[in-house]
This record gives C-alpha cells, sequence and structure tokens, in this order.
C-alpha cells in the first residue's frame, strides 16, 4: 500500500465519522430531567427547620434546646419559649420551674398533650390541670350537643302539642318579618372555609385562617383565657395571663413542621405569637436516663453484655454431673463407718491424736515378737524394730519420732502415715 493511497484512506474514514456524527446531532433531541434525592439530612432530622429559618428571616434571634436547663440562664423579659417535645415525664418540680419562669413575664406556648377524663376531671397534665383547661375530642363533644338537641327537640314537641290544644286567636296578629332578618344581598350563606380555624384581630376586615387539626378540642373550665381562636365546631387556641407573663395553649404544633408552615397562615401565626421576642424552640423536656442512651448509641455494646452475662449465668448454673444420690442405710460397709470414724476424729482430735494412736498400735505388736520391748531405750527399741522389720534406721526413725504439734499439710501427713502402716504391716 503506497503512501498517498493511506492518506485517501485515512480522510475517508475521517469524512464518514463527521457525516455520522452530525447525523446523529440532528436527530438528537434535548431535554431537562429533574431528579428528585429527597429532603436533606438536616430537614429529616429536624422537623421544625423551616420554622427555625421563617423566624430567622424575620430578624428573631431563635435558638434551640433540648432540655429545661435552658431556663437557667433564660430571662423571662421578651423571651418567647415554644415547648415541641413532649411534656408526659416533666416532674412536679419541673413544672412548677416552667410556671415560675412564665409568672416572670416570659410567653410559654405549650401544646395540650392529654384528653380529659371525666371520670377523673383531670388529664394527668401537670401545667394545664391547674388552669382548667381541657382538651376533649371534638366527636364527643357532637355527640353531647346531638343528645342535648334531641332532648330540647322532644320537651318543644311537647310545648307545641300543648300549645295546639288551646285556640290560637293571635294568628292574625303576627308581625311580618323584617328586612333585618332576610339575609343581606351578597352575605355568605356559609362560612368560609369552615374546617379551618380562624384568628380574628383587632382593625382587620378579615380572619386569618390556620390549619389546625380539627379533631381535638380546647375548653377553658375556669374561664380565664382573653384570646382564642376557633374552627366551625372547636377551640384550638387559647390565651390567658400568667402573672405577668403569657401562656398560649394550642391543640396541636404540626403546623409548623416542615411540609405545613407554608400552608395557609401557619407561618404568620408562629409570626404573631413570637413577635418582638427572641424565640427558643424547645425540643426536649425530659432527659433520657442512662439505659436509653446506651441503647440508642451502643446497641451493639448492650446485645454483648447481656449475651456475655448469658453465658455466665449459664455457665454457673451448669453442674459438673449428675447428682449423687444418698445412699440407703441397709447397705452400708464397715470401710465407709471406718472412714466415718477417722474423719470424725481428725476433725476432733486432730493430726497428732491419730499418728500417735498407730505408733502406740506398733509398739504393742513389737512387744508380741520382742519380749521386754518396753523396757528397752528408745534408741534400742528402734534397732529391734529394725531386726524385726528389716528396715533402715532412717525408715524407722522417720516413722515413729514423736508428731511435731503444728498442722502438718496433707502431703505430709499422707506420706507419715503410710511409713506407720508400712512399718506395722512389716511386724
Amino acid at each position: 500500500m503506497t503512501r498517498r493511497y493511506g492518506f485517501y484512506l485515512g480522510a475517508a474514514v475521517v469524512l464518514l465519522l463527521g457525516l455520522l456524527g452530525s447525523y446523529l446531532l440532528s436527530i438528537a433531541t434535548p431535554y431537562q430531567k429533574t431528579l428528585k434525592h429527597g429532603p436533606a439530612p438536616e430537614v429529616q432530622n429536624n422537623p421544625y427547620l423551616a420554622a427555625e429559618h421563617f423566624l430567622s428571616q424575620q430578624g428573631r434571634k431563635v435558638q434551640r434546646a433540648d432540655s429545661l436547663d435552658v431556663l437557667a440562664n433564660l430571662p423571662s423579659k421578651g423571651q418567647t419559649l415554644i415547648m415541641l417535645g413532649s411534656r408526659e415525664n416533666l416532674t412536679p418540680k419541673q413544672t412548677a420551674r416552667v410556671q415560675q419562669w412564665t409568672a416572670s413575664g416570659g410567653h410559654l406556648i405549650v401544646i395540650a398533650e392529654r384528653i380529659w377524663d371525666q371520670d377523673q376531671h383531670a388529664s394527668g397534665d401537670l401545667l394545664l390541670d391547674p388552669l382548667g383547661i381541657e382538651q376533649h375530642m371534638t366527636e364527643d363533644l357532637a355527640k353531647e350537643d346531638q343528645q342535648e338537641q334531641t332532648n330540647n327537640g322532644a320537651e318543644k314537641t311537647s310545648d307545641n302539642e300543648a300549645e295546639a290544644d288551646e285556640p290560637d286567636s293571635d294568628n292574625d296578629s303576627q308581625p311580618a318579618p323584617s328586612d333585618a332578618d332576610k339575609p343581606q344581598p351578597g352575605e355568605p350563606e356559609k362560612p368560609q372555609y369552615p374546617e379551618l380555624t380562624k384568628l380574628y384581630l383587632e382593625n382587620e376586615d378579615a380572619p386569618a385562617y390556620i390549619d389546625f387539626d380539627t379533631e381535638f378540642h380546647l375548653n377553658d373550665g375556669k374561664d380565664l383565657a382573653h384570646a382564642w381562636a376557633n374552627s366551625s365546631d372547636s377551640t384550638h387556641m387559647l390565651q390567658l395571663d400568667q402573672g405577668d407573663g403569657l401562656l398560649t395553649v394550642l391543640t396541636d404544633n404540626w403546623i409548623w413542621q416542615n411540609a405545613n408552615i407554608d400552608r395557609y397562615d401557619n407561618a404568620w401565626l408562629l409570626w404573631y405569637l413570637t413577635q418582638d421576642s427572641e424565640v427558643t424552640l424547645l425540643y426536649r423536656a425530659d432527659r433520657d436516663d442512662l439505659f436509653s442512651l446506651l441503647l440508642k448509641h451502643f446497641p451493639q455494646a448492650l446485645l454483648a453484655l447481656s449475651l456475655l452475662l448469658a453465658a455466665t449465668l449459664w455457665a454457673a448454673g451448669m453442674r459438673q454431673g449428675p447428682l449423687l444420690q444418698p445412699a440407703s442405710h441397709g447397705r452400708r460397709q464397715l470401710v465407709e463407718h471406718l472412714r466415718s470414724s477417722a474423719d470424725f476424729q481428725l476433725r476432733h482430735a486432730g493430726q497428732r491424736s491419730l499418728l500417735q494412736a498407730l505408733q502406740r498400735d506398733i509398739q504393742q505388736r513389737a512387744r508380741r515378737r520382742h519380749p521386754g520391748f518396753e523396757r528397752l531405750a528408745v534408741a534400742e527399741q528402734w534397732q529391734a524394730l529394725g531386726r524385726l522389720t528389716r528396715l533402715t534406721p532412717r525408715a524407722i526413725g522417720q516413722a515413729m519420732r514423736p508428731p511435731a504439734e503444728q498442722r502438718l499439710s496433707a502431703s505430709e501427713f499422707t506420706r507419715q502415715v503410710a511409713h506407720l502402716q508400712t512399718l506395722r504391716n512389716l511386724l
């Protein structure tokens, strides 16, 4: 292949590739696709992050807290404390601390967490029960109203029947309905947004609409509230004075969560309640105990510790063999009685008495085989024992020497007994 032919071939390949690329670009259609990765981790970990940013944008100084220890350094004047966490485990001492902070001039916003118990006349809420603030289910109130209407209707029916029996002489003199009783042109027949809570303010023509949960209703049992917000069937916000401070009670706080704060006037209500003050968001009103913290942060370590404890208890409680049943009295043998007697004598008389008993037994046997043995000196007795048993003087001396006063070890005592028994058996 010549150089010129190779050049032409390469140029042709480049030209074909260029034409192919141009064709592909001409038929390609550009488009845009948005990939949703979901909320950021900080949003998932903090359901009220949008509320914090909203208050910061409105010029509020916002801080978050995880325990009531924040009250130690939190002034009351010009402060709004929003308790977003559960108050179920608050102690009476902590509740009194919150009440004292509010009475000193702070603004406390809390959520009514428990339903009022009609039988016990309490809900168990240490903060709201003394104030007579009751939370009921709206459907229960509707049932009570329906029952009252039924009773009233029955009374009216009986009254109408009684009036029907009397002559009606004033039918022709009934006044005609006035213009005030007639619906005015342009007046709405039904309220707008009946499922929303309406908050009316002075010098405002239209109310603010807040998306509270209509399943709950607040009742001011002691008539202490000076401001409130209602939906068509229930009350969802109460405000009452507490000393120099202000207490605001809501049926729920989910209206300020990230997914709901931009609905209706939910964000405006947060702005309205916290105006002209610094804001503290209390996410946790109580503390976790040690076990809860360990279970939350070190579950693997707790599991390993539990398995180790279970294995230790299992090993300690496992038997090392079958149980030894007590022997019956009918099968006792002489050896067992002798062993028991020796054990008893060893515990009460000691080692010295047993060794001396063996030595006296040896001397008695030696007297039978060697007359006059008891009249010999100790050295001569040991020599006579050597002639009778053919043992070395050292073995005889080790066996017949007087026992020591101190207690011997088990090995030494066994060795001494073995020497004495060997000497006795040879006589």
